[in-house]
């Protein structure tokens, strides 16, 4: 699996078949009651968040969705969240603070959506409010990358203190087609721009961005859901066990640092 191409991965990840938010969590987490709305516009399907409890730790569960059809990837929007979903977030984000819950993220996502209603919603300033909260939040924020990771429609939710990717999973500041439309003005580039990138679980791994890999079968997760769901439990029982014991000045700092180290390099 490690010598697959970056866009070997993304037809992987791409595939129908692939668990989406609602399989990890009815296998990963008990007791999930799902909870809708911004409070200020309305729900946002591509969203999906509630309280949870996991291995009997009460957590706070937000997720992007897919669909694995045509007709529910119609009523998630292809996982492209609006403004309202990202509020909702920030919201149940803001009540696991108030509660202490540790705040664990499922990001699957080719990006925010970018349409003419989300902006008049505020698209920008949503994302923008995410990133700034989540940053200062005060409980431990946990993410995992499960696909696709697409710019900022996958930073809004993916501040955190430990972040880690599915294998087959990709990061990416922006995606591989939009990246080939800027550089060389040809979306069908598509793949070139992939295997230029460096978005893959061990590219990030190796930039120190992402902070685990978590295995999948070969062929990818929808082989074996089970096996990939007890993989994700065991990385997160590690994961909650050390940053909850932190103290909050020190798990701020942490958080802090790990983004400051972000894009550092040496000429």
């Amino acid at each position: 699996m490690d010598k697959l191409t970056a866009w070997e991965r993304l037809s992987i990840i791409r595939n129908p078949k692939r668990p989406n938010a609602y399989d990890y969590i009815s296998n990963v987490f008990e007791h999930y009651y799902e909870m809708c709305g911004d409070r200020l516009y309305g729900d946002d399907r591509a969203i999906t968040g509630g309280i949870a409890t996991f291995q009997k730790l009460p957590v706070t569960v937000l997720a992007t969705v897919k669909g694995k059809n045509l007709e529910q990837n119609k009523e998630v929007n292809f996982s492209m969240a609006h403004p309202e979903g990202y509020r909702k977030a920030l919201r149940l984000a803001k009540q696991a603070e108030k509660f202490g819950r540790p705040v664990i993220c499922l990001i699957d996502t080719p990006g925010a959506y970018c349409g003419v209603q989300a902006e008049q919603r505020g698209q920008g300033e949503a994302i923008a409010k995410n990133l700034k909260e989540f940053m200062r939040l005060q409980t431990p924020i946990i993410a995992i990358i499960t696909g696709e990771g697409g710019s900022g429609g996958a930073l809004g939710l993916g501040v955190c203190d430990e972040l880690a990717m599915l294998e087959n999973a990709v990061y990416s500041v922006i995606s591989p087609r939009g990246a080939a439309n800027i550089l060389w003005r040809d979306p069908q580039k598509e793949k070139d721009a992939a295997n230029t990138m460096k978005i893959t679980s061990n590219d990030l791994l190796k930039l120190k961005i992402a902070d685990r890999i978590i295995p999948e079968p070969a062929g990818g997760a929808h082989n074996d859901v089970k096996m990939v769901c007890e993989n994700i439990v065991e990385y997160l029982f590690e994961a909650l066990k050390k940053n909850c014991k932190k103290s909050l000045e020190n798990l701020l700092k942490s958080r802090y640092n790990k983004f400051r180290r972000v894009g550092m390099f040496n000429e």
